[in-house]
């Protein structure tokens, strides 16, 4: 991105701090959630409507809960005023003008936002959101490819702040240091380092409860069949693990064009293959106390649905249920938002409340959705 580009997206997001009207969905915008298959006890509602919703987070400003939205094509960020019981109140604009601002990132009183060669920092909220705001740049060299440019980004246990790089293509061999990579850095940008490599393009990760180890979804290539090769949930138990990109994909699966080049026993394999072009994005571990014993530590992930599967698959959250660090069980959670052949609705994000109920977001719909379980 050139310097000029740089300064004036800088400059659009300075002072653009803006209030929308209140986020309740109008009457005349409901959606056809009577659609969507949940398990018995669950119920799903519409939360709030937030244009192409991304990556979500949690955090404060102006002495109240606010939920953060990034988004991919509206070049927007937003913050969502929650109040009692999490209900929603005013939607603010932090940001606009920017390049896929996807990932949201909330740390002692500051808004982390990727945006695709950058990352900035949005700090002092707690003055409240009604006021321009001037962004801080804390990185801004990462690639300048759109192809997975956009980056989830969230911070570890350890405090450092984990920024994935995609592969800037469909499958090739590019800079191994940089690209098909999730680096981790201190908050200011500092001390840089390559945390895993052969990860393709991660939109979801999260810290297993417990043991802290990174789990991360992933994109398994295109243009190998409607069934091959498989999306990927993936677990890191330490740093410096390879997990086979542009080489083996899913495990087992030699790529046509690199796949002679190293054998897929060189790589870790995924905890869990997934259903081929799902295109799974955000996770999350349930760690709350609402839903049943039987979800107690599974992995939500949010499968945002294929693009070029002769019958598509996908446009639903699923499950993985872990016992003793492995997967076992990868399941379906709630169905509905793909009817036939056409989706009315994509999830892309999921976020467990402290009250222990779930938020999934929507970009094709626009949506939060909110997710209780009831005792039957």
């Amino acid at each position: 991105m050139s310097s000029l580009i740089r300064k004036t997206a800088t400059a659009i997001l300075i002072g653009l701090t803006m209030a929308l009207p209140a986020a309740q969905a109008a009457p005349g915008d409901a959606l056809p959630l009577d659609k969507l298959k949940l398990p018995p006890g669950f119920s799903i509602e519409l939360l709030a409507r937030v244009p192409n919703a991304r990556q979500m987070a949690l955090g404060e400003a102006g002495g109240g809960q606010v939920l953060f939205v990034g988004t991919r094509g509206e070049g927007k960020v937003y913050g969502l005023e929650l109040g009692r019981d999490y209900q929603p109140g005013t939607l603010h604009v932090l940001a606009q003008g920017l390049t896929m601002p996807v990932g949201v990132a909330y740390r002692e009183g500051s808004l982390y936002i990727s945006a695709l060669s950058r990352i900035l920092r949005l700090d002092n909220l707690a003055a409240g959101l009604n006021r321009p705001v001037k962004p801080v740049v804390v990185v801004s060299d990462l690639p300048t490819e759109a192809h997975h440019g956009w980056k989830f980004i969230a911070f570890g246990p350890d405090g450092l702040l984990y920024v994935p790089v995609g592969a800037p293509c469909n499958v090739c061999e590019r800079d191994p240091a940089l690209y098909a990579t999730i680096l981790r850095m201190k908050p200011d940008g500092t001390q840089r380092e390559t945390y895993a490599r052969g990860v393709r393009n991660t939109v979801g990760f999260d810290w297993q409860p417990g043991t802290n180890e990174l789990w991360f979804t992933d994109n398994g290539r295109d243009m190998m069949g409607d069934d091959v090769p498989p999306d990927e949930l993936n677990r890191a138990q330490r740093q410096g693990q390879h997990f086979g990109f542009p080489y083996c994909h899913g495990g087992t699966v030699k790529d046509p064009e690199f796949g002679a080049k190293r054998a897929c026993s060189e790589f870790t394999a995924p905890a869990q293959a997934l259903g081929a072009h799902v295109a799974a994005l955000g996770m999350r571990f349930y760690g709350g106390a609402q839903f049943p014993a039987a979800f107690q530590g599974r992995v939500f992930i949010a499968e945002h649905g294929s693009w070029n599967r002769t019958s598509k698959s996908g446009y639903r959250v699923t499950t993985v249920k872990l016992e003793a660090g492995r997967a076992v069980a990868y399941e379906p959670f709630i169905t509905g938002w793909l009817q036939g052949e056409r989706a009315w609705g994509r999830p892309a994000d999921v976020m467990v409340l402290p009250d222990g109920s779930l938020l999934i977001s929507d970009d094709l719909a626009g949506a939060i959705y909110r997710v209780r379980y009831q005792t039957p």
